[in-house]
């Protein structure tokens, strides 16, 4: 039998977001391969600390998920390894992870400004995430309301 709970969980968009990214290390990891293109497991050990153990369980999790995939590699004279690169699922946090660090950044601040300004690539301008409407104009924050989508219970 299923629950109520179950069922909030399989139609809600942020809820099965949470099954996959809810867990820290999961979204730092992503971080770190979106943000500063790690994809090696020892890089990603070195930069955030975590133990091996929690790594690998976490890079399976990514890897299932859709978000990383498993690539083969071989620096001259080793064995081969195997590196995590993203996916489109990957990339498409992007713009998630821009949206949590500016939250961050104005509710949470360290002190020290920003770890991460979003800047246009050809340009070097600086950017920021914002609502549009189907015209592709900015919309108001205090404008944007969440209504029930077909998926909604």
């Amino acid at each position: 039998m299923t629950s109520s709970a179950d069922v909030t969980v399989e139609r809600c968009s942020i809820a099965r977001s949470l099954e996959v990214l809810g867990q820290k290390w999961s979204l730092l990891i992503v971080r770190e391969a979106v943000l500063r293109q790690r994809t090696r497991f020892a890089d990603f050990r070195t930069a955030l600390g975590i133990a091996p153990d929690v790594l690998t369980d976490r890079l399976g999790r990514l890897v299932d998920a859709g978000i990383l995939e498993r690539r083969p590699y071989r620096t001259e004279g080793e064995r081969e390894r195997v590196e995590y690169v993203l996916t489109a699922a990957g990339e498409a946090l992007r713009p998630v992870l821009a949206a949590i660090g500016s939250w961050g950044d104005e509710h949470t601040p360290s002190g020290y400004g920003p770890a991460a300004v979003q800047v246009r690539r050809s340009t070097g301008e600086p950017v920021r995430l914002a609502f549009v409407d189907s015209r592709g104009r900015e919309v108001a924050l205090d404008d944007v309301v969440a209504i029930p989508g077909p998926g909604a219970l």
